[in-house]
Parts: C-alpha cells; structure tokens; sequence
C-alpha cells in the first residue's frame, strides 16, 4: 500500500515537472518568436523608411533635372530669339542716328518699333509655353480641350477629350501640373506608339477625379513604366512621376485584355486641390 502511495506520489511529480518545462519551453518558445517577429518588423520598417527616402530624392531630384531643363530651354531661346533680335534695334538706335537726315530717323525709329514689337511677342510666346493662357483664364478643361483641338487639326492622329463633370476649377497650380502630366502623356503617344486615335475622358467621384488616356498603338504597362521611371533615360516618366507625387494622386498604366488599346488612368484627390 505504501509502495503504491509512493508510486503515485511519484508519477504526480514527474507529471508536474514535465507539465512546468513544458510551459516553461513553451514560454521561451513565444519570447522568442515575439522577439524575432519584432525584428522583423522593425527591419522592415526601415527598409520602408529608406525606401521611402530614397523615393523623395528621386523626385527632388526628378523635378530639379526638370526645372533645370526649363531654363535652360528659356535662356537658349532669349539667347537665340530674343538676343539678336535687340542687338538689331540697338544697331537702328545707335549714337550715329542724330546725325542722320529726319527721314532716316523716322525710318529707323519705326524699324526699331517692329523689332521690339516682335520682341514682346516672342516672349509673351514663352510666358505662355510656361503657364498656357487657356488654362489659366477658362481652366483644365479648356486647356485640354484646346490641345487636343489642335492635335486633331494636324490630320495626323484622330483626337478627342470629353469631360463629364468639371464644374468647379482646382487651384491653378494644381491644374497646371494636371495639365502639364497629361501634355507629357500626350506627347509620348504621340512619338512613340504610332496609334491612330487618343482620346481622353474625365470622370469625378465625391473624392477623386479621374482623367483616363486611351489609345490603340504601343503602350506601357505598371511594371514596365516603373521600370523605365527608374533609368536615366526616363526624364519624361519622372518627370510624370514627381508631378503625380506631388499632387498626391495615383497613376495606372494598363492593356487592354483584348490587347486592342493601352490606357493611362490619373487618380486625383479633390479636397486639399479646391
């Protein structure tokens, strides 16, 4: 009866032994997945962080190769255009013009005149290359609708824009960036997809609009325009992809399941553009 009792008594503590080491195992088994699992998020976290960073300063730099483009575009063109074309006057005004009989002066003073007349077109011409009249008096649509107009008129490409609900205008500098995406967009299809229409729709939710460019000729899809964006030869698809950053929007570049058309679809947030 005692061997029994101390039997008993002896498997209830091997039982409560294992049971202990097996909680304690168990434990140790959790604190280190909770410790390895925390590392992992952690490194990933940062691996984001630097993803993230290193995103911000392709498009810094993506909007400052841009920026940089643009004036030196406009000083070529004083420097080409604007130059000579003051050098003339200067030559018609020059010291020797007191001297010369009335009927010389007038002649010259008047060619002077045409000069700088021609002059202030040329760059009122460059002013509006920078922020389009259209756009800025009547707004995106118009200024969509004019480009597209003039596309069209060109017998090249058949062109068309339709806008379904824009009745209220984004701030200027947000259209101008809008406007200046899809001018981009426009502009490769145009050169490089050899398709025989482009055409554009506008549609609008209570929280995004959406601008949408088809086309039927040769197109990118999402991982080949990300592909590209990251080359040096993608200056017009950073340029794409700083300004969309900027507006905070979102841009998809799709084919057509039919494998008839491409598309290139712009989410663009409403509120914070008002």
């Amino acid at each position: 009866m005692f061997f029994l009792q101390a039997t008993n008594s002896t498997n209830v503590t091997y039982v409560v032994y294992f049971g202990t080491f097996g909680m304690l195992l168990l434990a140790v088994g959790l604190i280190v997945f909770i410790v390895i699992h925390q590392r992992k998020v952690i490194y990933f976290q940062l691996r984001m962080k630097k993803m993230q960073e290193e995103q911000q300063q392709m498009m810094l730099q993506a909007s400052i190769e841009s920026q940089e483009e643009e004036r030196q575009r406009i000083a070529a063109d004083l420097h080409d255009d604007a130059g000579p074309l003051l050098a003339t006057v200067r030559l018609y005004l020059n010291e020797n013009l007191i001297h010369q009989d009335q009927a010389t002066q007038l002649q010259s003073i008047y060619n002077a005149k045409q000069i700088i007349d021609d002059t202030i077109q040329l760059i009122r011409n460059m002013s509006h290359s920078l922020i389009p009249p259209t756009l800025k008096n009547f707004g995106l649509e118009s200024a969509v609708n004019d480009m597209f107009q003039k596309i069209n008129g060109s017998g090249s490409i058949s062109a068309s824009a339709r806008f379904h609900d824009y009745k209220r205008r984004l701030k200027l500098e947000y259209e101008l960036s809008i406007f200046r995406v899809l001018q981009e967009l426009v502009n490769n299809t145009i050169k490089h997809s050899h398709s025989s229409f482009i055409h554009l729709t506008q549609n609008k939710t209570d929280q995004y609009i959406y601008i949408r460019i088809h086309h039927d000729g040769e197109g990118l899809t999402q991982t080949e325009y990300e592909k590209l964006r990251d080359t040096p030869q993608g200056m017009g698809l950073k340029n794409i992809f700083s300004r969309v950053k900027i507006l905070n929007s979102k841009i998809l570049f799709e084919k057509d399941p039919s494998n008839t058309y491409y598309k290139v679809t712009i989410e663009i947030p409403i509120e914070a553009m008002l």
